[in-house]
């Protein structure tokens, strides 16, 4: 917590000395609108995670088997997926990206918070030893997940809706696979068939693009939708 209180300050005093702005424009205010576009972002999310384990199950023809659960311990892996979460998207897509897109335009900001997105999932994975075809695919598939989400907060003027999609993926996956200091708390995989050679690879790259592209059709769908844009557009970042 109080790593994410220097960040919230970090940012406060990097927004009112460029742009004598402050941390209204990250768009957290209306609380109750917000919350509902971070809701919409959790849906989405977790609804194109549940069609990719679906589809992953009937591939590999997989067992799960389900596990004991307490409410506590969902809620507790929430809370520490909302604060990681609230972290990254606080770097990566508050106000340096308010700021860029100040500065440079909404396409070349997109993309710089999208490749150092990208970049840094190479130290949070632990993979800068790695074979460089490794550090390309992830390079590919976060900076992919990054640009998506900042995007979001473009088009939605906040960072609510991101942050939603962040945290949904994060504690869905968690719910059926391995992941620490949360993960299988739903379900355990017991059985898999195994890829070998061109489709390990193939499937790698639809693992890793699938839940990209389903969120961006989503987004482009709820952006197009009038009923919803009441929901997603105060202006604050033009």
């Amino acid at each position: 917590m109080l790593g994410l209180l220097v960040i919230i300050i970090i940012s406060w005093g990097m927004l009112y000395l460029y742009e004598k702005k402050n941390l209204q424009v990250l768009g957290i205010l209306p609380l109750h609108q917000k919350s509902l576009q971070f809701g919409l972002g959790f849906g989405l999310m977790a609804m194109t995670v549940l069609c990719y384990i679906g589809i992953e199950t009937y591939m590999f023809n997989i067992e799960w088997q389900s596990n004991v659960w307490h409410l506590t311990n969902l809620i507790e892996a929430f809370w520490y997926h909302l604060k990681s979460a609230l972290t990254e998207d606080l770097v990566f897509r508050g106000a340096i990206l308010y700021i860029l897109i100040k500065r440079m335009g909404s396409r070349w900001a997109i993309l710089c918070s999208a490749l150092v997105f990208g970049v840094y999932h190479w130290f949070s994975y632990g993979i800068l030893q790695e074979r460089p075809i490794l550090l390309a695919y992830i390079l590919m598939i976060t900076g992919i997940t990054g640009w998506i989400w900042a995007w979001s907060y473009y088009k939605s003027k906040s960072i609510m809706l991101g942050l939603g999609l962040h945290v949904s993926y994060n504690l869905m996956m968690s719910f059926f696979y391995e992941n620490q200091p949360y993960g299988e708390l739903l379900f355990t995989q017991l059985t898999q068939i195994q890829l070998t050679g061109w489709n390990e690879f193939y499937y790698s790259m639809f693992r890793g693009l699938f839940p990209s592209v389903c969120t961006f059709i989503g987004l482009k769908l709820i952006f197009h939708s009038a009923k919803f844009n009441r929901l997603l557009t105060p202006s604050t970042c033009k």
